[in-house]
C-alpha cells in the first residue's frame, strides 16, 4: 500500500525525459576564421571535424555555432562548434543545452591543454578552468565546474614569452604525422562517452 502512494505521487519518467538522456552535446572549442583552422588552440574544432567527416555527417551553421547531428547505438551526438570565439564559448553551450533540453552530464566539452605533452588524453568530470579562457567562460555561464571536459594535450614546447604565438602557431610535422592516429582515437572516446559511460570511458582511456 505505502509503495503504491509512493508510485502514484512520484514524478513519472516520460518518454521525453529517456530520450533527454540519450542526447548529447558534444562541443568542441576553436575559433572561427580560415588562419586558425590547423592551429593547436583549434583541436576542439579538428576533432569534431574528423568525427562528422568519417560519419558523413554536414555540419549547418545555426545560431552561435555550427551543429552536426551523429546517430549511434540509439544515441544522439550534437557536435556544437561555437562561432562567438574561444572567450565567448559559454553562450553557445547554455544556448543549445537548454534548447536541446540536455541535462549537464551529457556535456563534453574538447580542448587543448599546454600541461599535457602531446596528443595525450585526459578526461575528467569536474574541473578548474586551468586557465584555459573557453572553459573559464563556460564555468561562468553554466555558473558550474561540474560538467565532463576532455583534454588534448599540445605540450608547452615552446620559449618564454611565446606561449600565444605557439597556441595560435600550426602544428608541426612530427606532430602532423602524428595527428590521424589521435584523431581517430578521440571520435571513439567520443562514442564511448555517450555509450559506454564516464566512468568507463575514462579508464578505457585516460593517459593514452
Amino acid at each position: 500500500m505505502i509503495k503504491w502512494i509512493q508510485n502514484l505521487f512520484s514524478s513519472p519518467k516520460t518518454e521525453e525525459n529517456t530520450d533527454n538522456m540519450k542526447k548529447f552535446l558534444i562541443v568542441g572549442l576553436g575559433n572561427i576564421g580560415s588562419e586558425y583552422v590547423n592551429t593547436r588552440h583549434n583541436i576542439g574544432f579538428k576533432i569534431v571535424d574528423f568525427l562528422a567527416k568519417k560519419e558523413g555527417i554536414s555540419f549547418e551553421t545555426v545560431k552561435l555555432g555550427a551543429l552536426a547531428e551523429y546517430k549511434f547505438k540509439g544515441r544522439t551526438f550534437l557536435l556544437l562548434k561555437p562561432n562567438t570565439y574561444m572567450n565567448l564559448s559559454g553562450k553557445a553551450v547554455k544556448y543549445w543545452m537548454d534548447k536541446e533540453n540536455i541535462p549537464l552530464e551529457n556535456i563534453f566539452v574538447i580542448t587543448d591543454d599546454l600541461n599535457l605533452s602531446f596528443g595525450t588524453i585526459r578526461i575528467r568530470k569536474k574541473g578548474s578552468d586551468g586557465g584555459h579562457n573557453g572553459l573559464k567562460n563556460i564555468n561562468l555561464v553554466l555558473n558550474t565546474q561540474e560538467y565532463t571536459r576532455f583534454r588534448f594535450g599540445i605540450s608547452d614546447e615552446f620559449k618564454k614569452g611565446q606561449q600565444v604565438d605557439y597556441v595560435l602557431g600550426d602544428w608541426d610535422d612530427n606532430e602532423k604525422a602524428k595527428l590521424p592516429e589521435r584523431l581517430e582515437l578521440a571520435s571513439e572516446i567520443i562514442k564511448s562517452f555517450g555509450t559506454a559511460g564516464l566512468e568507463n570511458t575514462m579508464t578505457t582511456f585516460n593517459g593514452k
